[in-house]
Protein backbone atom coordinates (compact mmCIF):
# COMPACT_ATOMS: atom_id res chain seq x y z
CA UNK A 1 0.00 0.00 0.00
CA UNK A 2 1.26 3.47 -1.02
CA UNK A 3 1.72 6.22 1.68
CA UNK A 4 -0.86 8.04 -0.19
CA UNK A 5 -3.55 4.99 0.02
CA UNK A 6 -2.54 4.78 3.72
CA UNK A 7 -3.37 8.23 4.41
CA UNK A 8 -6.23 8.13 2.46
CA UNK A 9 -7.18 4.92 4.75
CA UNK A 10 -6.70 6.63 8.16
CA UNK A 11 -8.64 9.94 6.44
CA UNK A 12 -11.57 7.89 6.56
CA UNK A 13 -11.32 6.05 9.68
CA UNK A 14 -11.23 9.50 11.23
CA UNK A 15 -14.39 10.58 9.49
CA UNK A 16 -16.34 7.34 10.53
CA UNK A 17 -14.80 7.71 13.86
CA UNK A 18 -16.08 11.47 13.82
CA UNK A 19 -19.66 10.52 12.67
CA UNK A 20 -22.57 11.13 15.45
CA UNK A 21 -24.22 8.09 16.66
CA UNK A 22 -27.55 8.01 18.98
CA UNK A 23 -25.42 5.67 21.37
CA UNK A 24 -22.55 7.68 20.92
CA UNK A 25 -24.13 10.76 21.78
CA UNK A 26 -26.16 9.71 24.48
CA UNK A 27 -24.70 10.61 28.36
CA UNK A 28 -24.87 8.21 31.27
CA UNK A 29 -27.70 9.48 32.60
CA UNK A 30 -30.75 8.13 34.71
CA UNK A 31 -33.78 6.81 32.49
CA UNK A 32 -36.98 8.96 31.97
CA UNK A 33 -40.30 7.42 32.58
CA UNK A 34 -43.43 9.78 31.34
CA UNK A 35 -46.52 9.13 32.67
CA UNK A 36 -49.37 10.83 31.19
CA UNK A 37 -53.47 11.56 32.83
CA UNK A 38 -56.55 10.33 32.73
CA UNK A 39 -57.75 9.24 29.37
CA UNK A 40 -54.03 10.63 28.12
CA UNK A 41 -52.10 9.49 25.36
CA UNK A 42 -48.00 9.38 25.67
CA UNK A 43 -47.86 12.07 22.71
CA UNK A 44 -49.38 14.37 25.15
CA UNK A 45 -45.27 14.46 26.22
CA UNK A 46 -43.91 15.50 22.73
CA UNK A 47 -42.56 18.78 24.09
CA UNK A 48 -40.78 16.69 27.16
CA UNK A 49 -39.60 14.29 24.68
CA UNK A 50 -38.11 15.97 21.87
CA UNK A 51 -36.61 18.67 24.83
CA UNK A 52 -34.56 15.53 26.64
CA UNK A 53 -33.70 14.41 22.71
CA UNK A 54 -32.11 18.16 22.42
CA UNK A 55 -29.86 17.57 25.55
CA UNK A 56 -28.67 14.86 24.65
CA UNK A 57 -30.96 11.90 25.53
CA UNK A 58 -31.34 8.48 23.34
CA UNK A 59 -35.16 7.92 22.58
CA UNK A 60 -34.31 4.59 24.37
CA UNK A 61 -34.01 6.50 27.73
CA UNK A 62 -37.32 7.54 27.60
CA UNK A 63 -40.16 5.79 28.24
CA UNK A 64 -43.92 6.29 27.92
CA UNK A 65 -46.06 3.96 28.75
CA UNK A 66 -49.98 4.50 27.88
CA UNK A 67 -52.29 3.18 30.61
CA UNK A 68 -56.03 3.16 31.12
CA UNK A 69 -59.14 3.42 28.99
CA UNK A 70 -59.27 6.61 26.48
CA UNK A 71 -62.71 7.09 26.44
CA UNK A 72 -64.09 6.90 29.89
CA UNK A 73 -62.11 9.44 32.17
CA UNK A 74 -64.50 8.30 35.25
CA UNK A 75 -63.37 4.79 34.61
CA UNK A 76 -59.77 4.90 35.55
CA UNK A 77 -58.62 4.31 38.66
CA UNK A 78 -55.74 3.63 40.76
CA UNK A 79 -56.01 -0.37 41.21
CA UNK A 80 -56.38 -3.04 38.72
CA UNK A 81 -55.09 -3.12 34.46
CA UNK A 82 -54.30 0.59 35.31
CA UNK A 83 -50.72 0.05 36.91
CA UNK A 84 -49.88 -2.55 34.52
CA UNK A 85 -48.00 -0.36 32.05
CA UNK A 86 -46.67 2.16 35.00
CA UNK A 87 -44.78 -0.17 36.52
CA UNK A 88 -43.34 -2.51 33.38
CA UNK A 89 -42.12 1.21 32.52
CA UNK A 90 -40.44 1.92 35.61
CA UNK A 91 -39.11 -1.52 36.58
CA UNK A 92 -37.81 -1.58 32.68
CA UNK A 93 -36.09 1.90 32.98
CA UNK A 94 -34.40 1.01 36.31
CA UNK A 95 -33.33 -2.24 34.79
CA UNK A 96 -31.40 -0.70 31.84
CA UNK A 97 -30.63 2.31 33.31
CA UNK A 98 -26.42 3.19 33.30
CA UNK A 99 -26.75 4.90 36.52
CA UNK A 100 -29.06 2.38 38.07
CA UNK A 101 -31.59 4.92 38.93
CA UNK A 102 -34.60 6.97 37.28
CA UNK A 103 -36.55 9.88 36.57
CA UNK A 104 -40.34 10.04 37.15
CA UNK A 105 -42.42 12.79 35.50
CA UNK A 106 -46.06 12.40 35.65
CA UNK A 107 -49.13 14.83 35.18
CA UNK A 108 -52.32 14.80 36.47
CA UNK A 109 -53.65 11.51 37.56
CA UNK A 110 -50.34 10.14 36.19
CA UNK A 111 -48.66 12.04 39.22
CA UNK A 112 -50.39 9.98 42.23
CA UNK A 113 -50.85 6.84 39.67
CA UNK A 114 -47.17 6.76 39.58
CA UNK A 115 -46.52 7.71 43.24
CA UNK A 116 -48.56 4.16 43.96
CA UNK A 117 -46.15 1.90 42.13
CA UNK A 118 -43.47 3.05 42.86
CA UNK A 119 -44.18 2.50 46.54
CA UNK A 120 -46.09 -0.69 45.85
CA UNK A 121 -42.61 -2.20 43.46
CA UNK A 122 -40.36 -1.43 46.56
CA UNK A 123 -38.72 1.35 44.09
CA UNK A 124 -38.19 4.28 46.04
CA UNK A 125 -34.68 3.73 46.37
CA UNK A 126 -34.23 3.84 42.42
CA UNK A 127 -36.20 7.01 41.97
CA UNK A 128 -33.54 10.05 41.66
CA UNK A 129 -36.34 12.87 41.12
CA UNK A 130 -39.90 12.80 40.94
CA UNK A 131 -42.13 15.66 39.30
CA UNK A 132 -45.91 15.90 39.52
CA UNK A 133 -47.37 18.48 36.90
CA UNK A 134 -50.66 19.10 37.77
CA UNK A 135 -51.40 16.16 40.03
CA UNK A 136 -54.49 16.00 43.01
CA UNK A 137 -52.18 14.74 45.51
CA UNK A 138 -54.35 16.22 48.00
CA UNK A 139 -57.83 15.14 46.45
CA UNK A 140 -60.45 16.60 44.07
CA UNK A 141 -63.21 18.82 45.81
CA UNK A 142 -65.03 17.83 42.42
CA UNK A 143 -64.89 14.31 43.06
CA UNK A 144 -66.71 14.81 46.59
CA UNK A 145 -65.30 14.01 50.14
CA UNK A 146 -64.70 10.47 50.84
CA UNK A 147 -67.26 8.48 51.02
CA UNK A 148 -69.89 10.87 50.89
CA UNK A 149 -71.30 11.86 46.69
CA UNK A 150 -68.57 9.33 45.24
CA UNK A 151 -70.54 7.99 42.70
CA UNK A 152 -67.43 6.97 39.94
CA UNK A 153 -64.31 4.54 39.70
CA UNK A 154 -62.14 7.74 39.51
CA UNK A 155 -63.54 9.05 42.59
CA UNK A 156 -64.13 6.42 44.86
CA UNK A 157 -62.13 3.85 47.21
CA UNK A 158 -58.85 3.50 45.01
CA UNK A 159 -59.33 7.26 43.45
CA UNK A 160 -59.12 11.10 43.77
CA UNK A 161 -62.07 11.96 46.06
CA UNK A 162 -60.82 14.41 49.30
CA UNK A 163 -59.65 11.47 51.88
CA UNK A 164 -59.71 8.13 50.46
CA UNK A 165 -58.69 5.58 51.47
CA UNK A 166 -55.94 5.30 48.75
CA UNK A 167 -55.24 9.36 49.44
CA UNK A 168 -54.74 8.62 52.39
CA UNK A 169 -52.03 5.68 52.33
CA UNK A 170 -50.46 7.65 49.75
CA UNK A 171 -49.69 10.73 51.80
CA UNK A 172 -46.67 11.45 53.47
CA UNK A 173 -45.12 8.10 51.84
CA UNK A 174 -41.30 8.53 50.35
CA UNK A 175 -41.30 8.08 46.60
CA UNK A 176 -37.95 9.50 45.58
CA UNK A 177 -34.37 11.57 46.53
CA UNK A 178 -36.03 14.62 45.66
CA UNK A 179 -39.41 15.52 44.89
CA UNK A 180 -41.02 18.71 42.56
CA UNK A 181 -44.90 20.03 41.59
CA UNK A 182 -45.73 22.35 39.36
CA UNK A 183 -48.61 24.03 39.48
CA UNK A 184 -51.25 26.54 38.30
CA UNK A 185 -54.14 28.66 40.41
CA UNK A 186 -56.01 28.29 36.97
CA UNK A 187 -55.94 24.45 36.37
CA UNK A 188 -59.24 23.28 35.12
CA UNK A 189 -59.52 20.32 36.36
CA UNK A 190 -57.78 20.40 39.94
CA UNK A 191 -59.22 23.96 40.81
CA UNK A 192 -62.55 23.63 39.03
CA UNK A 193 -64.87 24.17 42.00
CA UNK A 194 -63.14 27.04 42.46
CA UNK A 195 -61.03 26.45 44.82
CA UNK A 196 -57.13 25.05 44.48
CA UNK A 197 -56.60 24.28 48.38
CA UNK A 198 -57.33 21.29 50.42
CA UNK A 199 -56.62 21.36 54.04
CA UNK A 200 -54.60 25.29 53.14
CA UNK A 201 -52.59 23.63 50.64
CA UNK A 202 -52.65 23.80 46.73
CA UNK A 203 -53.95 19.75 45.76
CA UNK A 204 -51.36 19.58 43.28
CA UNK A 205 -48.25 19.95 46.20
CA UNK A 206 -46.88 16.57 47.42
CA UNK A 207 -45.86 16.27 50.95
CA UNK A 208 -42.53 16.70 51.82
CA UNK A 209 -41.25 17.57 48.26
CA UNK A 210 -38.46 20.61 47.96
CA UNK A 211 -39.69 22.82 46.30
CA UNK A 212 -43.12 24.11 44.25
CA UNK A 213 -43.52 25.99 41.24
CA UNK A 214 -46.52 28.08 39.58
CA UNK A 215 -47.49 28.66 36.64
CA UNK A 216 -50.52 30.40 34.48
CA UNK A 217 -50.91 27.88 31.97
CA UNK A 218 -53.94 25.60 33.52
CA UNK A 219 -53.99 21.64 33.78
CA UNK A 220 -52.79 20.75 30.16
CA UNK A 221 -50.75 23.94 29.42
CA UNK A 222 -48.50 22.75 32.35
CA UNK A 223 -47.72 19.50 31.24
CA UNK A 224 -46.91 21.64 27.38
CA UNK A 225 -45.17 24.45 28.06
CA UNK A 226 -43.11 23.76 31.19
CA UNK A 227 -40.51 21.08 29.81
CA UNK A 228 -37.78 23.25 30.24
CA UNK A 229 -38.97 23.50 33.66
CA UNK A 230 -39.13 19.56 34.22
CA UNK A 231 -35.76 18.84 32.46
CA UNK A 232 -34.06 21.27 34.84
CA UNK A 233 -35.53 19.34 37.60
CA UNK A 234 -34.33 16.28 36.78
CA UNK A 235 -30.67 17.26 35.67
Amino acid sequence: MSKYSSLYLLLALCVVAALPTEKAHAACVDNVVLVHGNTGQPSDWNNTYNKLLAEGYASSQIYRPSWGTKSCAACNNHSGSEETPVRDAINSAIQSSCTGKIDVIGHSMGVTLAAKVIIDQGRTGNIDSFVGVAGAYRGLWSCGVYPFNVTTSTCGTNGLSVSSPFLDWLYGRKIANRVYSIKSYADQIVCVTGTCLVNGKHSSRIQGENASYTYNYGHFGLQKYTSSKQYSLIK
